[in-house]
């Protein structure tokens, strides 16, 4: 597993634990196609083949979940993750026993699917992004118990991540904001507890229009400023106020139809729910050969 880009170190994410779980989840009690089918002698081989153009995710994945299943089987990786992959493609061939071979198929492949899936989308909307300083960005809008995977593949299509879950950074939205009381009341509430607590996380704070982002700037002591369904030319006049002071983020309502020209608004990241929670999966297919 790659040390720069495993969940394992990105995320609140156990790659072993969930490939057991997900294993245990298909398998129950044996999978008794191939146990009545094929002998337990058995040898095959078989290749991942891609039926769909995209960007491909989920191969290191793959090859964790094939030695998790019988550590005997041989798999040959041609192409790696975050690579561009047409129709025709061959991602890589795994040999062994039979009955493990397709013991691993259906987990190998609703992983990279799925995972293909997002990391394509990203790559589509990084493109579109392409001469601005905007990164695109992931949310909380996840799976739940995939969320590692789901982040992983942001980051092979060429996107960033956003923060990781509840723990890692303070981002007061416009709930918290209404409980609260008020944004100023938000935003010293969670200074002191910061304080309090010993900690130094992040705060981000979502404004719903122009009025807010100004109320914002005046209390100030925050790290970024979210701008939520706002028009192009409400982003325009919040960046220009907000002037470099903090970091900003456009969000809601941005498709491959309008991201652009977002991005040419000069904000520093575009978060899109969609790339985790509103994704096509990307087809591939394990075929014996």
């Amino acid at each position: 597993m790659s040390k720069s880009l495993s969940p394992e170190r990105l995320y609140n994410f156990n790659i072993q634990n969930f490939i057991i779980s997900a294993l245990a989840e298909d398998t129950g009690d044996g999978d008794h196609t191939s146990l009545a089918c094929i002998p337990n002698s058995a040898k095959g081989k078989a290749h991942l083949l891609v039926k769909e153009n995209g960007i491909l995710a989920g191969v290191e994945l793959a090859v964790e979940i094939f030695k998790t299943v019988d550590k005997s089987l041989k798999v040959n990786v041609f192409m790696k993750d975050g690579c561009k992959i047409k129709v025709g493609d061959i991602v890589l061939t795994v040999e062994g026993k039979s009955q493990s071979i397709l013991l691993a198929e259906r987990l190998v492949l609703n992983c990279m699917q799925r995972m293909s899936g997002i990391a394509t989308k990203t790559n589509q909307l990084v493109t579109l992004c392409k001469g601005t300083k905007t990164k695109v960005i992931d949310t909380r809008k996840t799976s739940p118990n995939l969320r590692g995977l789901e982040k992983w593949a942001v980051l092979l299509g060429g996107g960033a991540n956003h923060r990781i879950g509840l723990y890692d950074m303070i981002l007061i939205k416009d709930n918290h904001i209404d409980y609260a009381g008020g944004i100023r009341q938000a935003i010293d509430a969670s200074k002191k507890y910061l304080k309090s607590k010993n900690k130094k996380l992040k705060i981000e704070v979502e404004a719903r229009n122009l009025n807010e982002v100004k109320e914002i700037l005046s209390i100030g002591g925050i790290n970024r400023i979210m701008l939520d369904n706002f028009s192009i030319a409400d982003i325009k006049k919040a960046v220009k106020l907000i002037a470099g002071k903090y970091e900003t983020e456009a969000s809601g309502g941005i498709t491959e139809k309008n991201i652009s020209s977002y991005a040419k608004c000069g904000v520093d990241y575009i978060s899109v729910g969609a790339l985790t929670h509103h994704i096509k999966s990307l087809d591939l297919s394990l075929k014996a050969i």
